[in-house]
C-alpha cells in the first residue's frame, strides 16, 4: 500500500474532522490517504471545552490520540504534506501535494478548516485562541465573571454581547471605528449596562498571550481579562473552488445535511462548511462524511 497512489479516498486535512472520516472509513475497510499541512487553526489554543470526555484537554493531545487510533487500521495511510492543487479525472479525482506528488482517488472529503483573517493590531495574534477568543461555548465558562471586551459593532456585537452577558455583567462593546447601532439596539445595551468605546484598537498588551490591557489610538487603555473578537475568515485551502464547489456568502462551502457539496464525489465537514466552529462538531460532521463517502462507494460497486 506505501507505494500505490490510487485510494477510495482522499481526506484533506487531518485534524478532527478529517480523522473523524477517516475512522469511519477505515472501520468499512476503505482504502484512505489522508493528507495535512500540520497547521491547525487551534493550535496556540490552550485547552478544548465543551467536548465530553476530553473536556479541558489540549487540543494537540486529542488530534494526536485520534490520530493514533485511526492509523491503527490498516488501509488508511497519513501523510503530513500540503496539498496544493486537485482536478477532475475521469474515474474521480486527482490531488497534487507540495512535494510534487500526485494521488488519485474515487471520492475526496475537505476537511481543511479555515484561515482567520487577522487586523492589524499589535499583539493580537500572538494571544488568538488564548485571552482573544472567538466563541463562548469554547472559552466563555474560563472568564466567566471577569472584565470582558467585544471587539465588533452592529448586530454581530449585539449577538456576542447578549451571549456573554450570561457569562459576565461587566462588558464592553470596542467599535474601533463609529458605533453601528440602531436605537432599539443601544436601548438594550444601556438596560444591561454595556459600554460602548468607539477608539480605534492599536494594540493589545498581554503577556504569554494572556490579555492585560487594551492600547487605544489616544493612547488610552482598558484592563480585561478576555477580549471577543468577531474575525472574517477565507478558506485554508483553495482546492475546492477549484474543483468547482459553491460557497456561501459567509465563505464556507456549501454542503447538504449529509455533508455533500455541489460537486458529485466530493464532500466536506468541519470548520470549512460550517458557522458551528467546535471541535465535537467537527467530529460529528467528519463521522457523517465518513460514512457518506462509503455509502456512495457501495452505491457504485454493488
Amino acid at each position: 500500500m506505501e507505494n500505490d497512489k490510487h485510494f477510495d479516498a482522499i481526506i484533506i486535512g487531518g485534524s478532527y474532522a478529517g480523522l473523524s472520516a477517516a475512522m469511519a472509513l477505515g472501520r468499512s475497510l476503505r482504502q484512505v490517504l489522508i493528507i495535512d499541512s500540520g497547521l491547525p487553526c487551534n493550535r496556540q489554543t490552550p485547552h478544548s471545552h465543551n467536548f465530553i470526555t476530553h473536556d479541558g484537554e489540549k487540543p494537540s493531545v486529542i488530534a494526536q490520540k485520534a490520530k493514533d487510533q485511526v492509523l491503527n487500521y490498516p488501509t488508511v495511510r497519513f501523510q503530513q504534506v500540503l496539498a496544493v492543487s486537485g482536478k477532475k479525472t475521469k474515474d474521480g479525482f486527482e490531488i497534487s501535494t507540495a512535494d510534487g506528488e500526485a494521488f488519485s482517488a474515487k471520492k475526496i472529503i475537505f476537511a481543511t478548516g479555515v484561515e482567520d483573517v487577522m487586523p492589524n493590531i499589535q499583539g493580537f495574534s500572538a494571544c488568538w485562541g488564548i485571552s482573544v477568543i472567538h466563541c463562548p461555548y469554547c472559552h466563555g465558562y474560563e472568564f466567566s465573571g471577569k472584565k470582558t471586551a467585544i471587539m465588533a459593532n452592529g448586530e454581530r456585537a449585539l449577538h456576542l454581547a447578549s451571549l456573554v452577558n450570561n457569562l459576565s455583567t461587566d462588558l464592553t462593546i470596542l467599535t474601533s471605528g463609529k458605533a453601528n447601532f440602531e436605537e432599539e439596539q443601544l436601548a438594550k445595551l444601556e438596560k444591561h449596562g454595556i459600554a460602548v468605546i468607539e477608539e480605534e484598537v492599536i494594540k493589545i498588551q498581554h503577556k504569554n498571550g494572556w490579555l492585560e490591557k487594551v492600547v487605544f489610538e489616544d493612547n488610552s487603555t482598558s484592563t480585561f481579562a478576555a477580549l471577543y473578537a468577531a474575525l472574517p475568515f477565507k478558506q485554508h485551502s483553495g482546492i475546492p473552488v477549484e474543483l468547482g464547489c459553491d460557497l456561501t456568502e459567509q465563505g464556507h462551502i456549501v454542503v447538504d445535511n449529509f455533508q455533500k457539496t455541489s460537486v458529485k464525489g466530493v464532500f466536506a465537514c468541519g470548520d470549512n462548511a460550517s458557522m458551528m466552529r467546535s471541535v465535537s462538531n467537527a467530529v460529528a460532521a467528519g463521522n457523517l462524511a465518513g460514512a457518506m463517502v462509503n455509502k456512495e462507494l457501495v452505491e457504485d460497486s454493488f
